[in-house]
């Protein structure tokens, strides 16, 4: 199809826009990760643009010799892991009868849920029921608080309804599965995309939480690698990480910069693993559930 003269010029600009945005993105994260494997004599001179200048890994060994940062790190492995697990649960479980047309109350329920969105009893109140709870300085206070998120359950009750044909259902009620199979066989197999989007956005919240470990956590063997992150970065207790390696000052200062970047680097590198291999439902699945029905 030939284009007019309008068009190549809007066509341009979109791609124009679109590498300039794509570089903006890109360019802090080739930054971060190229100043963690550079000198840090480098970094704070800015010498480091683009590539890593005077190969340097000293941060990253003694970031995987810090117990509290090891220890944060797997710990964050398990509340993302079993979080995410009984968020998907939770939100399959609650979105399925919800988007069913022969659910009596439905759109009661669901109200009560939307409700929720707008108002909460607050944190007060949330805390003194966790404490009564018994879950204070736990490992479940990190994932039951947060089981579900109601936005969630909308998008995939959404995707069930607008994708999956009740007709379908109905052919399998008519064979004989009951609703726990239709749900497994059926609506699953066939809901991988939302399913997909529902695993990274639990999964990304799970991995950068660290407000909820702030207020319900005071084990530090319990304690996220966010909020060790915090304690290192913001708070700058960089003193045990420093034992023994750093004699003067500016070696000391040296160690910091290296450390920072470094630790950002492990930090999101899991997250950023995670998303190519959920990248090609993750729109798909996204905009079938958002906007449709």
């Amino acid at each position: 199809m030939n284009e007019s003269r309008s068009d190549k010029i809007f066509s341009f600009t979109n791609y124009f826009l679109v590498i300039v945005l794509t570089l903006l993105i890109l360019y802090p994260l080739i930054f971060v990760l190229s100043a963690s494997f550079s000198n840090p004599k480098e970094v704070l001179n800015g010498s480091v643009w683009l590539l890593p200048k005077g190969f340097n890994v000293d941060a990253y060994m003694k970031i995987f010799q810090n117990k509290d940062i090891i220890n944060g790190f797997v710990n964050t492995l398990k509340y993302t892991v079993f979080g995410t697990a009984i968020n998907l649960v939770m939100t399959i479980m609650a979105a399925y009868p919800l988007s069913r047309k022969d659910f009596r109350g439905r759109n009661l329920i669901m109200g009560i849920f939307v409700f929720t969105i707008f108002f909460s009893g607050g944190l007060i109140p949330t805390y003194l029921l966790i404490k009564d709870l018994g879950m204070i300085d736990t490992f479940w206070v990190m994932v039951i608080p947060n089981a579900v998120a109601v936005w969630n359950i909308i998008i995939m009750r959404t995707f069930f309804q607008s994708t999956i044909p009740f007709e379908l259902q109905e052919a399998a009620m008519i064979d004989g599965c009951s609703n726990l199979q239709i749900l497994w066989r059926i609506i699953i197999p066939l809901s991988l995309p939302v399913i997909a989007v529902m695993v990274l956005f639990y999964a990304v919240g799970h991995w950068n939480s660290y407000f909820q470990a702030l207020i319900y956590l005071r084990d530090k063997e319990l304690f996220p690698l966010q909020l060790v992150l915090r304690e290192i970065l913001i708070q700058s207790q960089v003193d045990d990480l420093m034992k023994g390696t750093a004699e003067t000052q500016a070696q000391q200062q040296l160690l910091v910069e290296g450390l920072k970047y470094s630790i950002l680097v492990v930090a999101n590198l899991p997250m950023l693993v995670l998303y190519p291999f959920l990248q090609k439902y993750f729109m798909k699945g996204f905009v079938v559930g958002a906007i449709k029905g």
